[in-house]
């Protein structure tokens, strides 16, 4: 005689178990919730990454090559590698959870390389982003 567990006709006639139903992947990406959680440390290293390369670019270098004054380079030139390098992996989260295509998330990545395109790449990365968002993220 077999158990009840391991009759055939048992497991055949067994009711569905009430519940949600399996979790299947979305092509629209990552939930709100998540996809909100890689969204804000983005936007605040674009928004950084940006402000330090201007000051890099339009400031320290010129200061640098004409005043003969090099200790902003020195200063500000590492702060914004290691910042950058935080940029890259904040970037490439976000990407992987919207699911942006590989050249997408590249144009984003480099755009912490030349002055004012991080703030234009974040604005653009918004705009795409906060319908998904769903009001996870509340713009001020």
């Amino acid at each position: 005689m077999t158990a009840p567990s391991q009759d055939p006709a048992a497991v055949a006639t067994a009711p569905p178990v009430p519940g949600p139903p399996p979790a299947t992947p979305s092509r629209a990406g990552a939930a709100p919730e998540a996809l909100a959680k890689a969204y804000k440390p983005y936007r605040i290293l674009a928004y950084v990454v940006g402000v330090i390369l201007v000051v890099l670019v339009l400031v320290a270098v010129p200061l640098k090559y004409a005043a003969g004054v090099p200790q902003l380079v020195q200063t500000i030139g590492p702060v914004h590698g290691v910042l950058y390098i935080v940029y890259l992996l904040a970037t490439f989260n976000l990407a992987t959870k919207a699911k942006f295509s590989p050249g997408r998330t590249i144009l984003i990545m480099l755009a912490g390389t030349i002055p004012f395109v991080s703030f234009v790449a974040e604005r653009s990365v918004t705009r795409e982003l906060k319908p998904r968002l769903t009001g996870a993220v509340t713009e001020r």
